[in-house]
């Protein structure tokens, strides 16, 4: 029988504040979380945890870091997420955007030095919320995708989320990785022991790869599109702008 909400936040939480995380914080960081299973978006909810952990042990995170708004001005903020994981700054972030917007009619927010921030919908929803358009992108520190008829890797998966206000209770929200599927969908194909469809990955030499594990041979992600024939050039432009080998970083602003 599947847990309840409440129990999977919590169990989110218990982790998180266990790892050293302020209270606050972790409240936060897994309302985030269990926001991204419960709609359905599995690969940034509780599966993440694995992957979070290896990172703290590894030292590549700081679980009691806080977000630090380093500069300010009345359209904009720069906020330094002292190395900690993304959550609490992005929602910094967004917080303050929507102030910023409220008041002049643009926000504008970036976050640095700040890891993995789970599911970009989340936070374009917070625009949404307080009666604005919000927007939100982000780098990704793994280069694991090869552009359109590359050989190399030179890409991130890169998401992209936009939200607008609709009928009540029915916003619009886009939320897409600029490739074919998001990264933790072929981890968690690679947990089950599945093979991943075709057009998701391929080799080191470019020829189509149902192994989840390809990546960790030397093999691609794919852009949106899967193949040159399927217009994987569309991914790939979209990817292009936001790409880069730093820690990953989020973007948030509602206009």
């Amino acid at each position: 029988m599947p847990a309840s909400y409440e129990t999977h936040r919590r169990q989110l939480e218990l982790i998180l504040r266990a790892w050293g995380m302020p209270e606050a914080t972790a409240v936060s960081t897994a309302e985030i979380m269990s926001w991204a299973d419960l709609h359905g978006i599995d690969t940034h909810g509780i599966s993440m945890i694995p992957s979070y952990d290896e990172r703290r042990r590894a030292a590549r995170i700081d679980m009691r870091a806080q977000p630090v708004v380093a500069r300010e001005t009345p359209v904009s903020a720069l906020i330094d997420g002292s190395g900690g994981l993304g959550h609490a700054n992005a929602r910094r972030a967004m917080e303050l955007a929507i102030e910023k917007g409220k008041v002049s009619g643009i926000g504008v927010a970036a976050v640095r030095n700040s890891a993995h921030f789970g599911a970009c919908g989340f936070y374009a929803l917070m625009a949404v919320e307080a009666g604005l358009i919000g927007m939100v992108t982000t780098s990704a520190s793994g280069i694991q995708v090869s552009p359109t008829f590359g050989a190399q890797a030179r890409l991130g998966t890169d998401p992209i989320a936009f939200a607008a206000p609709g009928l009540p209770g029915e916003p619009f929200l886009l939320d897409m990785a600029t490739t074919t599927v998001a990264a933790g969908k072929i981890r968690n194909k690679a947990n089950e022991n599945l093979p991943t469809p075709l057009g998701w990955l391929v080799t080191k030499d470019g020829a189509p790869s149902t192994d989840p594990l390809e990546v960790s041979k030397g093999g691609f992600m794919t852009p949106l599109g899967g193949t040159p024939e399927g217009s994987s050039h569309k991914g790939y432009g979209p990817s292009a702008p936001w790409s880069t080998s730093s820690p990953r970083r989020s973007r948030a602003p509602p206009w």
